[in-house]
């Protein structure tokens, strides 16, 4: 059943909705466990559109499996999506920095404040993100050291390769996740992929983790695969490598591969006058989780995050 979340009006006769698809068993009054897939506050992270479409077609051909409430949100930012940008057109906004809105605020914060609303009181919220054009990421949990023994259950079960703890002092308030845990909602953040495009893999990986964790909930009592054991890891387990001159980046080294503290990454060039401006080595030894997708760099652009540690 598709409800409406928002309707707000805007210039030249157009309207701002947000939908969600509301899936759950014939006869129910919505009194049972409820889960939230949310996806698109940025409109250039597209995985989640696929995602949201998977747990459509298995869940509608197996309606008799289902034994709670699923609600499917793939665009939280739709204009963001219709026109291929990150934050909400017009308005200059990162949607994803706006939250928990305003009732009486203006348009963005009116929308933000009505999807908390209507999310608020779920038994849990996966928040589906892709990584930005420039940067690729496996498929992995974000959660806070705060909020880590409540979601840890909840991350270790999505089917993802790692799980990434972060430390108190990195939390953005303003975040859809960081509010839905404020008000109770357990809600975990995937990140997954690179902006603009879609990886099948990953997707079908993250839906057969959902598909466990709804299993796990009482909330499906279909077939769901017994998931991937994660890596999990806390902040000072990650190395960082920035880029110390502008140029175009060429990798020499694959995603989601070893590399030894010191191994060659890749190459910053100087097209004008072709000279290597920057050899980029790993700072540790480790696992290459995040790798620079868009070759073009600047002073400071993150290039690359290693897992530190051995793994096979």
């Amino acid at each position: 059943m598709i409800k409406e979340v928002v309707s707000v009006g805007l210039a030249v006769d157009e309207c701002l909705r947000v939908k969600k698809n509301v899936l759950r068993p014939e006869g129910t009054d919505g009194s049972g466990k409820r889960i939230c897939i949310v996806t698109g506050t940025h409109g250039d992270e597209l995985e989640g559109q696929y995602v949201c479409y998977e747990l459509n077609q298995i869940i509608q051909k197996q309606k008799e499996c289902l034994h709670g409430a699923v609600e499917i949100y793939p665009a939280l930012n739709p204009l963001g999506v219709d026109s291929i940008s990150r934050g909400i057109p017009m308005f200059d906004l990162d949607m994803n920095r706006i939250f928990p809105g305003d009732e009486n605020g203006a348009v963005a914060e009116h929308v933000a404040s009505r999807i908390i609303g209507d999310i608020a009181g779920a038994d849990l919220c996966i928040d589906i993100h892709a990584s930005n054009i420039f940067l690729r990421e496996i498929p992995q949990a974000r959660v806070n050291v705060n909020t880590a023994q409540k979601l840890l259950p909840f991350a270790k079960r999505l089917n993802l390769d790692f799980v990434w703890i972060h430390a108190a002092a990195t939390v953005l308030e303003s975040t859809l996740a960081h509010s839905l845990n404020s008000i109770g909602v357990p809600t975990v953040v995937v990140e997954m992929g690179v902006g603009m495009r879609i990886t099948e893999e990953f997707c079908h990986q993250l839906t057969d983790g959902i598909f466990c964790v709804m299993k796990d909930m009482g909330i499906w009592s279909g077939d769901a695969r017994e998931p991937k054991v994660p890596i999990i890891s806390q902040d000072g387990e990650v190395g960082f490598v920035n880029a110390e001159a502008p140029g175009i980046f060429v990798p020499c080294v694959e995603h989601w591969k070893n590399v030894q503290q010191g191994q060659l990454i890749g190459r910053i060039l100087n097209s004008l006058d072709g000279t290597v401006e920057q050899e980029v080595r790993a700072p540790i030894h480790g696992m290459l989780f995040t790798l620079r997708e868009y070759p073009v760099v600047s002073c400071g652009s993150l290039i690359a995050r290693v897992l530190g540690g051995d793994f096979e």
